[in-house]
């Protein structure tokens, strides 16, 4: 990270270049090591690591989350496992497809990423070792596992509040305060929000993903967080709450790639857009935009059909 740059990059544009004139020094293979010392015996003072059910009764966790065991299994050897069944099964539809929340042609890894149960290395050679035929595949998933998530990383660190709507370009708060007194066709309360009680059936199941089963596709990230933005008074008060929801629910919450998504929601890492009510000139997304370039519908069924294994 410190390497590819020294300071908080503006957007993917001018951090790619630097990265790219790196990754021949990085994408190397590992070095075989062998663990001194295995962690599934661990003594820990007043830790019983065998009794997982008492440790967690002693930790201070939001008791309201339940957990998503029938759709998240942890490990490596499962996250490569999913990654494997990505390349032969999905990889080839993947630049078609990976803004199609209706499909599954997407890697899942993200969780694994986060919780350091697989290797962003190690993905980055599997695909690499992908035939030619799908070079186009190839190029777009490494520019979301290494560019993006590498432009995440760095505004993390070189972003002092970077959790805070502080964080915003000036631009973006000029514009947000601007329009803080529109008015709002709908606004909803942090409860009605968790509990999916708005009046869009795109949204709600969006929502509805996020809470049954700790992921939600990539595309209606961005949608669920315009959205919340749209519905509020005070986009102050909608930056912390965008980032406690996505904190609380998701598996992959918490890391430098939830800070900067919530962030991009209000400008970080984007432009200014054509001036309009409420969002000023933040980049604005609609359900008709869904209805356009993707079978939303079919993502609604999809999470009904989730949302049933419950």
């Amino acid at each position: 990270m410190k390497v590819a740059s020294n300071k908080a990059e503006y957007a993917a544009r001018t951090i790619r270049p630097k990265i790219h004139k790196q990754l021949a020094d990085y994408l190397t293979d590992f070095k075989s090591t062998t663990v001194k010392k295995s962690s599934l015996n661990l003594n820990i003072k007043g830790i019983d690591i065998k009794n997982i059910d008492s440790v967690l009764q002693k930790m201070k966790i939001d008791r309201d989350v339940p957990p998503v065991t029938n759709f998240f299994k942890g490990g490596s050897s499962r996250a490569k496992q999913i990654f494997k069944s990505f390349l032969h099964q999905h990889l080839a539809r993947y630049v078609d497809n990976r803004n199609q929340p209706q499909t599954d042609d997407i890697s899942h890894m993200s969780p694994y990423l986060h919780f350091g149960q697989i290797s962003p290395l190690y993905l980055a050679l599997q695909i690499s070792r992908v035939g030619s035929r799908l070079q186009p595949a190839k190029e777009a998933f490494l520019e979301e596992m290494i560019i993006r998530r590498e432009l995440a990383m760095n505004y993390v660190n070189y972003t002092p509040y970077y959790d805070s709507y502080r964080c915003l370009p000036n631009w973006a708060r000029q514009t947000l305060t601007e329009h803080q007194k529109d008015s709002r066709e709908y606004v909803y309360t942090r409860r009605q929000l968790e509990n999916a009680q708005t009046h869009d059936e795109y949204w709600n199941a969006a929502m509805r993903e996020m809470r049954f089963t700790g992921f939600m596709h990539n595309y209606m990230r961005i949608y669920w967080g315009k959205k919340i933005l749209e519905w509020s008074k005070s986009p102050q008060r909608t930056f912390q709450t965008t980032l406690a929801i996505n904190n609380k629910y998701f598996l992959d919450g918490r890391d430098p790639n939830s800070y900067t998504g919530v962030a991009w929601i209000f400008g970080v890492h984007d432009r200014a857009w054509f001036e309009r009510p409420i969002f000023g000139k933040i980049r604005y997304m609609a359900a008709s935009g869904l209805e356009r370039k993707c079978d939303i519908r079919a993502c609604v069924r999809k999470v009904d059909q989730l949302v049933k294994r419950v």
